[in-house]
């Protein structure tokens, strides 16, 4: 099968057309007709090789909903017309401890889809089925794919922390990760407080479920013991006084990173210590958890918040990202 995608030849460079061809998918692949594609960020990470894995050319998408075309022999879950959402991970061995526990995520040999793989900036993409996530009806075609990635780091991050329900929760930064902790950790029940340097962004929690939002000056703290945070989750890369944030947690309270500072944080013991406080950090979900978003969004009516662009205008769209002038993901329609 012949691919028309969009491509980045070298390090930092624009995206121009690229054509390649498929091979027949394996006994447990399928290959996904792709209808909208979201841009995350890790997508300009990879671009730009910040991570230094990147292989050029490099077609990039990682947020994608699209139907099935052709399965392999052995795939017996999807079929033709199915659609599906496929996110950062395409496969793993599934056979470690991490795999067999549910934390496909955390394998050893996890196998990223733009990770020395063709992504979802084009019209069809090849993927490992059990990677490809059926979406319930509910679900919107062209607001989907932003859950497949920043509402499975989230939501992950959070049941991980140990969210049900009836807790109090922050969380740190309103953009294309904090916006859907907020819905996520609010609709299940519990009481969401929400910290930004934004006033605007203010309200757009309170309009999506918060109980407080603080708008806190650039380099601040919000007030020392006005909060006491179940868990408090992190979205932002750069914060200037991590002691006033712990402060905010309750005994017990647990602080969780899904964003990475661009540099090493120094952190003070006794801050942890004096209220047997943690810290942890959690990436994507694995399967099980994924499945269990996708329903918890239909469920309750969580979307992103997006702008579609059409695939062509696929380096407009990455601008506007990059110059953070996107509110809140941004979509590639085809």
């Amino acid at each position: 099968m012949q691919v028309h995608a969009f491509a980045a030849l070298s390090r930092g460079a624009d995206l121009t057309p690229l054509t390649y061809d498929l091979p027949d998918p394996r006994d447990e692949d399928c290959i996904v007709a792709v209808s909208s594609c979201g841009i995350c960020h890790s997508d300009i990470h990879m671009i730009d090789n910040d991570w230094r894995m990147t292989r050029y050319p490099l077609v990039p998408g990682h947020e994608v909903v699209g139907t099935i075309v052709t399965t392999g022999r052995s795939v017996t879950h999807l079929k033709k017309g199915d659609r599906v959402g496929i996110g950062w991970q395409r496969g793993a061995c599934l056979h470690c401890p991490d795999c067999l526990g549910g934390n496909e995520n955390l394998c050893d040999h996890s196998d990223g889809l733009i990770v020395g793989h063709h992504g979802g900036f084009a019209d069809h993409v090849m993927v490992d089925a059990r990677f490809a996530f059926p979406l319930p009806a509910g679900l919107a075609t062209d607001s989907a794919g932003p859950l497949l990635c920043g509402g499975a780091t989230v939501y992950s991050a959070l049941r991980h922390a140990g969210m049900g329900s009836g807790a109090n929760i922050g969380v740190l930064g309103i953009g294309g990760l904090g916006h859907l902790a907020v819905q996520f950790a609010s609709r299940l029940g519990n009481r969401v407080t929400v910290f930004t340097t934004s006033p605007d962004k203010a309200k757009l929690a309170m309009n999506l479920g918060a109980y407080d939002a603080v708008v806190v000056p650039t380099g601040g703290a919000p007030p020392r013991g006005a909060y006491r945070l179940d868990i408090l989750v992190s979205t932002v890369p750069h914060v200037s006084d991590w002691r006033g944030y712990i402060d905010t947690l309750a005994s017990d309270g647990t602080l969780v990173f899904v964003a990475v500072p661009p540099k090493t944080i120094e952190l003070n013991v006794g801050w942890l210590l004096e209220k047997r406080r943690r810290i942890m950090a959690s990436p994507i979900g694995g399967r099980a958890i994924i499945t269990e978003m996708l329903a918890t969004a239909e469920r309750f009516g969580i979307e992103p918040v997006i702008e579609t662009f059409p695939m062509a205008s696929v380096n407009e769209a990455l601008a506007r990202v990059r110059k953070n002038e996107v509110r809140y993901r941004a979509v590639l329609m085809r």
